[in-house]
């Protein structure tokens, strides 16, 4: 006879506990210090909000490429290269908003191949592969640029965009929530069915879980971590072209460790560096606290210097309640 897990413990073996568990700790925390000076007022919770989901639509992708055992570290460049592209197609080249978009998109998409394509067949290891693109497309974006414009940042890209349809998808605050927030929460919804209720999914937990064991029972381990790298590099363009469009603005060095900071939303949200296991809604809601975190300190009039400080405790602290909550679940098992 099978005994029916209870459900305290199927919610302390559930990746995003330790998640949820933190980020109630976080509100908590700064709703008593900061609650008067403004991080309870509904301003303060759509900064929060907003900042949260930048990095959440970054946080959804990465966490995927993690659960299948990958690593990649280029989203940060991804996000300044795909900035530039656009920026450059727009007013330098002359090309319409939506084919600039478009062309800023194709990059990010090839990046993400080639990435994925020296992973799998040079048999390196992704953090070396990455970290290389990292470089590389930094480094090009910067002297390109200048080569080209002998600028390194573009202003006054709002205005063309207010007339492309294309452009309208990424722009504005529909019912007074940045589009970044829509963007956010419908990626997080879809990326968690396609991850929990689909084949697709599951072929993602058994690459990650062994690779030759998924590869000996059919499933498609390349096409999965190739589709995984084009994804995260597809969504660091999706950042970047939200935040440009919104702010008007383009620049070579943005996007500096946005992927270190997107690594570490999914580790706060339950997934394992070894693969195999986490969560998009976790990562989610590791993005919340971050978000929560940066906007928090800076209501409480402590020196915003700090948040890196407070980044680093919180992935320690999350990675060994994780560990405490896993092993604990376990041991009331037995």
């Amino acid at each position: 006879m099978v005994r029916p897990a209870p459900i305290a413990r199927r919610f302390f073996l559930a990746p995003e506990s330790g998640a949820l568990i933190g980020l109630a700790a976080t509100f908590t925390f700064f709703a008593l210090v900061a609650g008067n000076q403004g991080f309870l007022t509904l301003q303060g919770t759509v900064n929060y909000l907003e900042v949260a989901a930048q990095l959440g639509i970054l946080a959804t992708g990465v966490a995927l490429l993690m659960i299948a055992g990958e690593f990649d570290l280029s989203v940060g460049s991804v996000i300044g290269a795909t900035g530039m592209v656009f920026a450059l197609g727009v007013q330098v080249f002359g090309l319409p908003v939506w084919a600039s978009i478009l062309l800023a998109l194709a990059l990010a998409a090839g990046v993400g191949w080639a990435n994925g394509f020296l992973v799998l067949r040079t048999g390196l290891p992704s953090f070396i592969v990455t970290l290389s693109t990292l470089y590389i497309l930094r480094g090009a974006t910067i002297a390109i640029t200048r080569e080209v414009t002998n600028v390194t940042r573009f202003s006054g890209l709002a205005e063309p965009a207010l007339k492309d349809p294309l452009a309208q998808l990424l722009l504005g605050a529909p019912l007074g929530l940045p589009v970044s927030v829509w963007w956010w929460v419908f990626l997080t919804l879809a990326f968690s069915w396609v991850l929990l209720r689909t084949r697709w999914g599951n072929w993602i937990f058994a690459t990650g879980g062994d690779p030759v064991a998924a590869r000996n029972s059919g499933v498609p381990v390349y096409r999965v971590k190739t589709s995984l790298f084009v994804l995260t590099a597809l969504l660091a363009a999706l950042l970047s072209l939200i935040q440009v469009l919104n702010t008007g603005s383009a620049d070579v060095l943005r996007g500096q460790t946005k992927e270190l900071e997107a690594i570490a939303a999914a580790v706060i949200g339950g997934c394992l560096l070894t693969g195999g296991y986490g969560s998009v809604l976790g990562a989610s809601l590791g993005a919340l606290t971050l978000g929560m975190v940066q906007q928090g300190i800076f209501f409480t009039g402590i020196n915003t210097d700090w948040y890196l400080t407070f980044l680093g405790a919180m992935v320690l602290g999350s990675v060994l309640l994780n560990q405490f909550l896993r092993r604990k679940a376990w041991e009331a098992w037995r």
